[in-house]
């Protein structure tokens, strides 16, 4: 059975944080949907202007359904953490065992779902503290596997985070 990705998108992502890996998972011959908040458009820009079609809504996402989450960079995880329908997506993924994966800005939707406690991970280095006061152990590393968890830095990290990710998937 195909693989299926969910891969979170707001306003103002980080583009090659979104594309690089919407790319990477479909070149792996992975089925990829881009998931927007409750409240969101039907599309979305990034910092830079691009749009992305929001194939479904947090709220009407069944994360039964998906073997992956990926949470892009860029300033939209602060608006995707403020979706209590996103964090419950991300948390019930978590929960079930599947990967959850995150790079730069996306590690504050991670603290946002409450499931870094004890966890060893990454980000772009602005939001370390937010990490470790969720209880994170933060390393400065390309890229970070604990258990379910797969954390990346930034963009340059972008090849050896979509590599894990890929590897844990098959």
């Amino acid at each position: 059975m195909m693989k299926k990705v969910a891969i979170l998108a707001a306003d103002d992502y980080e583009d090659m944080e979104l594309w690089y890996p919407y790319y990477r998972m479909r070149e792996a011959g992975f089925e990829v949907k881009v998931i927007g908040t409750s409240s969101s458009t039907d599309k979305v820009k990034s910092k830079h202007g691009y749009e992305v079609n929001i194939d479904l809504k947090a709220d009407k996402v069944d994360p039964d359904e998906f073997d992956v989450v990926i949470i892009p960079g860029g300033w939209a995880p602060d608006r995707l953490r403020r979706c209590s329908a996103t964090l419950g997506f991300v948390k019930k993924l978590f929960e079930q065992g599947k990967i959850v994966a995150a790079i730069c800005h996306g590690g504050w939707v991670l603290v946002s779902a409450g499931i870094l406690k004890g966890k060893t991970v990454t980000s772009v280095s602005a939001i370390k503290d937010d990490m470790c006061n969720a209880g994170a152990n933060w390393v400065d590393e390309e890229v970070v596997i604990d258990g379910n968890l797969i954390t990346s830095r930034t963009p340059p990290d972008l090849p050896a985070f979509c590599r894990e990710i890929i590897k844990a998937l098959s």
